[in-house]
């Protein structure tokens, strides 16, 4: 099944101000989704899931075939902006 990934303003900025090996890293994670890498439901959130890309979170949600990317960060300050 072909998805169509989506990213917030939020997440395109994150990428952007992160180093160029970090943007090909964190970009071909998401490229991946929603079937290869390490995911995990959020809990409390419906249809929210988590990618965990080394110390980094992306946080997305999946509705039908589209993939909103919607928070990008470190690990311990992601799950606060949700």
């Amino acid at each position: 099944m072909n998805y169509n990934i989506l990213l917030t303003k939020n997440a395109r900025k994150f990428i952007l101000s992160q180093p160029k090996n970090r943007q090909v890293q964190l970009l071909n994670a998401i490229n991946k989704l929603p079937s290869f890498g390490d995911i995990n439901t959020v809990k409390g959130k419906n249809a929210t899931f988590r990618l965990r890309v080394g110390d980094y979170r992306v946080i997305y949600t999946l509705h039908e075939n589209v993939i909103t990317v919607t928070v990008i960060g470190n690990r311990g300050q992601v799950y606060n902006e949700l």
